[in-house]
């Protein structure tokens, strides 16, 4: 047994020494119970056990790392990353213990453009398929794809098949990545982690696999911005190099996007917090070198509506030549929370010809992404059209496009809408002392408590949900009202109607 001693600040240089006098009977006692919860674990380490017999260090390390695949036992580590003491063991750590590919079932996929399921396992000799789950702008060498290999291999120079996109890859280069370093290598194996220069098209969550034998992995999920600010750059040398900053910054991160609002002409970006967003925006000076000008933060409110409702929507224009003509009749209802936008054609006797049906959907998509309440997107509608009419020579896909949208935000003011805000699920780690303090101030934010649960000596959990509108701000007071002892995490987790008077003044606003 022995004691370990970091020589320097960076963590690089240690000594392994006796463990000093003093600790020696602590360390000794703490050892043996270390032992006996991993020979509980392993029948023949128990019976060593009780036969007084102590197991070797690769026996112990061998039943540990079978305890920790299996679930039974955690094992837990003490370093710092600040001065990267303990790091290096904690990488020996994981190659010890956490299990590696070959440890855990296959992965599921399906065969492209059919719902067969294949198993990709973690075999060199089975077809190639791998998942992108990192785009990472590298000023050295341009745009890098972080791949992580499920099955076969791939070599440098070889041409893939990304099926999310359908779209052939040619990979240029792969190289190994260590922290800030990188390795140039020829191939990877199952298993193995890397990134590629040379993919063009792919992008976070999506699978490149073998052209000749094309399976989808199961997609990452991204959750929607719930958060957007106004950006600007300071000066006109800064306007070219804004855009390609946001491009690139957007194509790293999924779940950060840009917009120019159609009103007001602004570029909006959108996230999942006010520090994400601060992240990005001090990314865009320290690595792209854009000053810009931000504005206040504003909540992504959405719209929907509560009861179902009809109405027609006519577009008629006559200017001397062809006119213009477009007439359909839509109903619209509610659908259940998160089902987004579904449209169905229910149209008899050719009313309105099957040539204008994918306008009218176009139309009502289009008016979707400005409500009648406050001008925020609308979700979670079922649209049908039902009835329309039109002129033999009048009538376009343009005139019905427009009927279509007129429908829809006609028929929406008659449905009772309302607005919907975005709901945090919010975790405050607190001491005990300071959780009537806690649990009032979140109530004061329109809180909705879960419960409260103990987590470990002294510390207690509290659980609410919390709109995103009142959280601004609220890690300053949470460090004044609990000393900077207490801690909190927040996402996003669903919309919720807002209270009418609130309701009211974001309508003034």
């Amino acid at each position: 047994m022995k004691a370990v001693y970091y020589l320097d600040d960076l963590g690089t240089k240690s000594e392994e020494v006796d463990v000093p006098e003093e600790y020696r009977e602590q360390a000794q006692r703490m050892r043996e119970d270390l032992i006996e919860k991993i020979s509980e674990t392993d029948d023949d380490l128990t019976m060593m056990y009780l036969e007084g017999e102590e197991p070797s260090e690769e026996e112990l390390k061998a039943a540990l790392r079978r305890a920790t695949i299996e679930n039974k036992l955690v094992p837990v580590l003490c370093g710092t990353a600040l001065k990267n003491k303990g790091v290096q063991r904690l990488m020996d750590a994981i190659v010890y213990y956490l299990p590696s590919p070959v440890d855990i079932p296959p992965k599921v996929a399906h065969l492209l453009d059919s719902d067969e399921e294949v198993l990709v396992a973690p075999d060199d000799d089975a077809p190639f398929a791998a998942l992108v789950f990192k785009i990472v702008t590298d000023p050295f060498v341009g745009r890098l794809a972080y791949i992580r290999v499920y099955s076969g291999q791939l070599s440098a120079g070889s041409q893939v098949y990304n099926a999310t996109k359908r779209r052939k890859e040619r990979v240029g280069r792969l190289l190994q990545m260590h922290a800030n370093q990188r390795q140039q290598i020829d191939e990877v194996h199952a298993g193995d982690i890397a990134a590629i220069i040379g993919l063009k098209n792919s992008f976070t969550g999506d699978t490149i696999c073998d052209p000749n034998h094309q399976v989808v992995l199961e997609a990452i999920k991204f959750p929607e911005p719930v958060i957007e600010v106004a950006i600007e750059p300071k000066t006109k040398a800064d306007q070219d190099k804004l855009g390609v900053a946001l491009q690139k910054l957007a194509e790293e991160d999924p779940t950060f996007q840009v917009r120019t609002d159609e009103q007001t002409g602004q570029t909006l970006i959108a996230g999942m917090g006010e520090l994400h967003l601060e992240v990005l925006i001090d990314r865009m000076l320290r690595e792209f070198k854009v000053k810009a000008n931000v504005g206040q933060p504003q909540v992504a409110y959405r719209e929907t509506i509560t009861n179902p409702a009809k109405a027609r929507g006519r577009f008629v224009r006559q200017t001397g030549g062809r006119g213009q003509y477009g007439d359909v009749e839509l109903e619209v209802e509610p659908t259940e929370k998160g089902s987004g936008f579904e449209f169905e054609v229910k149209i008899f006797g050719g009313a309105v010809p099957r040539e204008y049906f994918n306008a009218v959907q176009s139309g009502v998509e289009e008016a979707l992404a400005a409500g009648v309440i406050a001008g925020y997107p609308l979700v979670d509608i079922k649209a049908t059209l039902v009835d329309g009419s039109y002129h033999e020579v009048d009538s376009s896909e343009m005139a019905f496009k427009i009927a279509g949208s007129i429908a829809l935000k006609e028929a929406v003011k008659r449905a009772s809408p309302i607005l919907l805000e975005p709901m945090m699920r919010v975790e405050v780690n607190s001491p005990e002392e300071y959780v009537g303090d806690v649990i009032g101030s979140l109530s004061s934010r329109r809180g909705m408590i879960e419960g409260v649960e103990a987590y470990g000596k002294g510390v207690q959990v509290v659980k609410c949900f919390v709109p995103l509108s009142e959280m601004f701000g609220y890690a300053t007071t949470l460090r004044s009202s609990t000393q900077g002892r207490a801690v909190f995490t927040m996402e996003f987790d669903h919309y919720a109607q807002v209270p009418a008077g609130l309701a009211k003044k974001i309508m003034g606003e």
